[in-house]
């Protein structure tokens, strides 16, 4: 079986997010037990799994993705790596629809190689920022919001560019602060160098301490600075070692995520399922 190990969200090699990507011929996944398996070998972010579907249904392929530690409920990245071996495989063209554990998600090839997402939008509740965030994340919060089931993160918003990229989290305390994640961001110093947003993700509730660059989280990023920037159409900077520009666009209960991918390793898994 092929796998491929695809940076999402970057047009160059060994920057963006890496994800190991696994079509299968089956028609239902093996049990979750061996995807798991494989998604611990792998060790990156996600590795996603999907599957061909029926003709004629709802969605063409059924999705999922593995963190090294847990099967998590929405993922980017390894949607967009996966879409990338789809089109780049001639596996699919124009719009491919996945069916997912948290919906329809559907990705749009382009003539420049990028691809669009339509991720449901993450619903923002602003909260007290609890007792010990300061100190585990290592900054004081401006505001704090709860970014709903899919994502299950807390959304921070910390004083300005340079915070967020200098922030060294206590990890093991960051855990109790949120269902997945914490999700640092700030307005861009200066939106001229191309991103109108800055962000980190930490997310060692499920076994990744920092993602270098994390679609879902767009999703909560996109009404948050939408709100406040008064526009629609934005630019994220995701500012890991890594890095990575995710293009948002909020389109009411969806989000459009716009990036590119490049495929840096096609393998051979040699154990079978």
């Amino acid at each position: 079986m092929r796998i491929r190990i695809v940076d999402a969200f970057t047009d160059r090699p060994f920057s963006g997010n890496p994800a190991g990507v696994l079509l299968l011929e089956s028609a239902a996944f093996p049990d979750a037990e061996r995807l798991q398996e494989i998604a611990t070998e792998v060790n990156l972010s996600e590795t996603a799994f999907a599957h061909p579907l029926p003709s004629g249904g709802e969605a063409d392929w059924a999705l999922r993705w593995f963190t090294p530690a847990t099967e998590v409920g929405m993922c980017g990245h390894a949607t967009l790596a996966t879409a990338h071996v789809l089109h780049t495989t001639g596996r699919a063209t124009g719009t491919v629809r996945f069916t997912a554990r948290c919906g329809i998600l559907t990705s749009t090839a382009h003539a420049d190689g990028s691809l669009t997402l339509d991720f449901p939008t993450a619903p923002l509740r602003a909260e007290t920022a609890p007792p010990g965030l300061a100190e585990a994340l290592g900054a004081e919060p401006v505001s704090v919001h709860d970014t709903g089931e899919h994502i299950g993160d807390l959304l921070v918003e910390l004083r300005d560019e340079a915070t967020v990229r200098a922030l060294a989290p206590d990890f093991a305390a960051l855990v109790t602060h949120s269902r997945r994640g914490v999700i640092a961001t700030a307005a861009a110093e200066d939106p001229a160098r191309g991103y109108d947003y800055v962000s980190r993700g930490f997310f060692p509730g499920v076994g990744i301490d920092e993602d270098p660059v994390t679609g879902s989280a767009h999703t909560a990023l996109a009404p948050f600075w939408s709100a406040r920037l008064g526009r629609d159409d934005l630019t994220g900077l995701q500012a890991s070692a890594r890095s990575g520009l995710v293009r948002t666009a909020l389109r009411g209960e969806r989000t459009l995520l716009t990036g590119a991918a490049v495929t840096v390793i096609d393998g051979e898994l040699l154990t079978a399922f």
